[in-house]
């Protein structure tokens, strides 16, 4: 009797299963079409089951011998990725059976590619999987709130910015006096935040809505540059200022406001940009910016778990006390 080959985390083999979908299979596509990446362990806290071994062979079937799904490779750069959760994406058969359901917009080609912001280093794009993930699972354990995707909130977006190839883009013009240069620089640039969701709270019989856009930094960001024009915590700053003083959230995405969430996996990078904050402000403080360092997001000798805390621990901010984003 031939003995069973253990296949590959790395590579297809096809044991020429057939594969009937079922419908936690078709969740399974949506989550993956709405985040870039996720974790094994990341899904099964999405999706359930009486056994998260048994969840796992079935990933591994819909992998290998259904091709509806795949294993990104760049997680094998990872010098412990043997044994850390595999990491999953929406592969193109997948994406055909969501189309097959009516699940994705054809007339958005933004929402077809599951992309949720700027498109970046593999390891800063799960690091922004694993925090909106983590939100959201927060939120399905309370029963005073839902979570708005970013689908969501661009299917509803004004006609005009739907259309464009990238609508979560937003222009603004910015300008800053440095402290050692004559003149007030100005720059106008492009913003792309890294996520973007809402939050639906309900209390007293009422509904109130709060949206969030995500920075997550895995302290490579310079704090400030001389240059607006190139990239920095400083012109991040700047350009959500200018977002809020402008209204563009209202034009652009028509939201009807936002707070920012800077998730910083180095503390002593999080106190200098909120140093730079209070700078900016000229000690005022922000009530539109929030911070919280996780520095378990930057370790890629274990995988994170998922996090429901970066829902409920409240967040830091500068010059106002800490904020709640789970509380109304």
């Amino acid at each position: 009797m031939q003995a069973y080959k253990r296949r590959s985390r790395m590579h297809r083999l096809s044991a020429g299963k057939r594969i009937a979908l079922t419908d936690r299979d078709i969740e399974l596509f949506k989550l993956l079409n709405r985040y870039r990446y996720l974790r094994s362990n990341f899904l099964y806290s999405f999706l359930g089951g009486n056994s998260e071994t048994r969840f796992k062979e079935r990933l591994g079937h819909l992998y290998h011998d259904g091709r509806y799904i795949n294993r990104p490779p760049q997680q094998w750069q990872f010098a412990n990725c043997r044994h850390m959760p595999l990491i999953y994406e929406l592969d193109d058969k997948g994406e055909q059976v969501l189309r097959q359901h009516g699940l994705i917009q054809a007339d958005s080609p933004l929402l077809s590619k599951g992309r949720a912001g700027a498109c970046r280093q593999f390891a800063h794009e799960l690091m922004i999987c694993d925090c909106i993930a983590s939100i959201e699972l927060g939120v399905r354990e309370d029963r005073d709130l839902r979570f708005i995707s970013w689908q969501e909130i661009i299917a509803k977006a004004p006609e005009m910015t739907r259309s464009l190839h990238n609508p979560f883009e937003l222009p603004v013009s910015i300008s800053h006096a440095f402290s050692n240069a004559k003149d007030v620089q100005r720059a106008d640039i492009k913003i792309v935040p890294d996520a973007l969701f809402g939050l639906e709270y309900t209390g007293h019989g009422q509904k109130s809505y709060r949206f969030f856009v995500l920075e997550a930094d895995r302290g490579q960001m310079p704090v400030a540059r001389s240059n607006l024009r190139q990239s920095s915590y400083l012109r991040k700053i700047l350009a959500y200022r200018a977002i809020a003083t402008q209204n563009l959230h209202k034009s652009h995405l028509g939201i009807p406001n936002f707070l920012v969430l800077n998730v910083i996996t180095n503390e002593r990078h999080m106190n200098s940009i909120m140093a730079l904050l209070d700078e900016v402000t000229a000690k005022k403080g922000s009530q539109t910016f929030l911070f919280k360092s996780i520095s378990t997001l930057g370790d890629f000798r274990m995988a994170p778990a998922p996090t429901p805390h970066i829902l409920t621990a409240p967040w830091q901010r500068v010059g106002c006390d800490e904020f709640s984003i789970n509380k109304t």
